[in-house]
This record gives structure tokens, sequence and C-alpha cells, in this order.
């Protein structure tokens, strides 16, 4: 079974409450799923902000006891250590470098969050933000006034969409995009978006993880994940919530390293969000993806390797999942070269065991088009195992 799968947060949900931590003695990420974080229209929508002073108690004097530099705040003469205030003014810098290319995107059913890709008025945002809708109202973090949007193309498959304005104000800031392959697990960023509908929100934590491949749920509705398997996803633990979609996640460089997505949740403690667990697309491929839609209007490079089939999960005796049986086929696609059928349950692609539909998107998500890979696959009772030279999805 896939560790990860997506709980699709529907209109009307209410704020995620706080939940405990995982009982001990069970895998941190077992049992959790994930939800597409794109909020339900019709909320208020306010100005909102974090600043982050959180720090670490010591005993009275333990400063003066270690000679550590020291500074004088203005807020009644608290001493602030030199580094807290190192750490909290590259936060406000970012801030102010980052935060007015940030805006929040509203179809008529749902509300989320884009980042402003050029100085042509594109927008790149998530696929699940926008749904199936055309037209979107857009605020800009340095304005309270409403524009215009209409939606360049969507793509499903990376969960990815661009929106351009139908005008551009003047000072219309572009973000900077980051190297996502050169992030470290450690580094301190901070997300950026409408978190409920609070637009110019920020909140901070490190990367947890890189490298995550995460299977969404499926739905295509605005506030419903794509279905989409996407690989080398940044994990990171600022709190990511419902509107956060779309947005950003920055390092302290000031560069967009990722656009936050989805947010794990733990359905034995009812669904309710666990806290410190969400997931960033890598701001490599929503470049590159992002690239080819403004260039061509659609995407014509996907990266992704694909075996061209229609499929299903079949369960085995036990009522468990056993298998991917083909529905379709794609005439000349990677499978049909390699005479795969409909009727025909593939059980394994290289040395990856398949039995649910997601597994295998997963399996192929981790190869690029133009592999070789031996597919195994059951046809009348009879296993067969033939080389497949991957296509692109």
């Amino acid at each position: 079974m896939d560790l990860f799968s997506a709980l699709l947060l529907r209109r009307g949900a209410r704020a995620p409450r706080a939940v405990r931590s995982p009982r001990s003695g069970r895998s941190p990420l077992r049992g959790w799923r994930l939800r597409a974080v794109v909020f339900g229209a019709g909320c208020a929508v306010l100005l909102g902000g974090c600043t982050d002073g959180a720090s670490g108690s010591r005993a009275p004097g333990a400063d003066e006891d270690r000679g550590t530099p020291s500074s004088r705040a203005a807020d009644g003469g608290r001493t602030v250590p030199l580094a807290a205030t190192d750490l909290q003014n590259a936060y406000e810098r970012v801030i102010r470098q980052v935060l007015p290319s940030v805006v929040q995107i509203q179809g008529s059913r749902a509300l989320g969050s884009g980042i402003v890709y050029d100085s042509q008025g594109h927008v790149v945002t998530n696929a699940h933000v926008v749904g199936r809708e055309k037209s979107f109202k857009v605020t800009t973090a340095n304005s309270e006034q409403t524009l215009t949007a209409r939606l360049v193309y969507a793509y499903a498959e990376q969960d990815l969409a661009v929106v351009r304005l139908d005008r551009v104000p003047a000072g219309l800031r572009a973000a900077s995009f980051g190297d996502s392959s050169s992030v470290e697990v450690g580094q301190i960023v901070l997300a950026m978006g409408s978190p409920l509908g609070l637009s110019s929100s920020v909140t901070q934590g490190i990367v947890s993880a890189t490298g995550r491949t995460v299977t969404e749920g499926g739905g295509g509705n605005p506030g419903g994940g794509t279905g989409a398997t996407i690989t080398d996803m940044v994990q990171t633990s600022a709190a990511i919530n419902p509107g956060n979609s779309g947005g950003a996640l920055v390092g302290l460089d000031s560069k967009v390293i990722g656009i936050p997505t989805l947010a794990a949740t733990d359905p034995d403690l009812g669904g309710s969000a666990a806290p410190g667990i969400g997931f960033a697309i890598p701001s490599r491929t929503v470049t590159a993806i992002a690239g080819q839609i403004i260039r061509s209007g659609r995407v014509t490079d996907s990266g992704r390797a694909a075996l061209g089939i229609t499929a299903r999960t079949v369960l085995g005796n036990d009522s468990e999942p056993d298998g991917v049986a083909v529905v379709r086929v794609r005439k000349g696609g990677a499978a049909d070269r390699a005479g795969i059928g409909a009727g025909d349950i593939i059980t394994r692609l290289g040395g990856t065991r398949v039995t649910t539909v997601t597994s295998l998107t997963e399996a192929l998500a981790r190869r690029r088009p133009g592999a070789a890979v031996r597919v195994t696959y059951v046809r009348g009772g009879d296993e067969k195992t033939v080389r497949v030279t991957l296509g692109t999805l």
C-alpha cells in the first residue's frame, strides 16, 4: 500500500483543530493522509501576518555567565540575544522582499494563493486551486484592489496552473525562484499565503525532508486534489493550512524553493491536521512546467514517464489490492508497443511490486521517458514479463 493519500478539504470545512502527538511506538507517518490546502470561498478576507518570537528559556544570568552578546530591546528593557535579533531581521527582510509577490486567488467556489511569476502578469498556482474554473479575482499583498485574471492552462498531472492578470498594476513584483535541488534538510523556511482566507500570512519552520513522492486524492474540483503523483516534494514543518495552496515556500535568501500544496492529516485523530507535516512542489518542477505553459499555452515536455494506459486497481482473493488491470491502451503508446493489452493485470514494474494504480504511478514517477523497464503482467492466468520503453506522460 502507498504511504500517502489525499484527504480533500470541502467547502465549509472548519479551521483545523490542535491535535496531539502520534502515539509512541507507531511509525510517525503510517496511516496519515494528505489534503489539498485550498479554502472554501465566502470567508472574510483579512490582512494578517506572523512574527516569530520563540526562544529557549535559560537560567537568570546565563547570558552574563557565558558572555553572550545581547542588545536592549525597545519593549521596556527586555534583553534579546543578538542571534535572535539577527534572525528576526532576516525574517523581516525576506517578508519585505517576497510577500508583495504572493497573491490571493478566489474563484466562485474556492480560495487559494499564487505567486507572481513575471512582469507580464502571469501567476503560478496549484491546479486544484483553479479547478475547472476559467476566471478569478486576484488580490495582491500591497493593494486592497481586486484584479481579474483568466486561466492560461492547468496541468493536473503535476497539480500546477498559470493564470494571467487582465491588467498588470503598477509596481507588480515578480518573485525570484531558487534551485530546489540545493535545498538542505534543516534549512529555515517561511510559508506565505492566505491560510483560512487570511491574506499575506507568514509561518516559519524548517525543511524536514526532501525527495518525497506524494500522491494526492482525485476530484479535479476547487478544494480537491487532482490525483497527481508528485516527485521530489519538499517536506516542511512550516504550518500549511487551507488557503495556503499555491503560495510560496521561501528560504532566507528570499528565493522561492517550492509551492505549498498538501498538508498531512491523521485519520486516527478524526482527520484532524497533523501538525508540522506539509509538502511543497519543488521550484525546479514549478519553473519547468510554468515556463512551458507561458511559452506554448500547454505542457510540451513533462519529463515524466508513462505506459500509455488507463487502469484500475484489482483485488485479490483476500480482498486486498493485488494488481492493476489495464482498461484501455493508447494506440502507439509504450504498453501498446510492448504488446500489453486491455484485460492484462500488471503486477510488477522493474523491481517494484505493483498492487494499486497509485503504486504504479509512483513507480513510473521515479523514471524518465525513454527508459527501458521490465513489466510483469498476468494474462489468462499466465504470468508474462516484457521489456517496455517508457513514453511521456
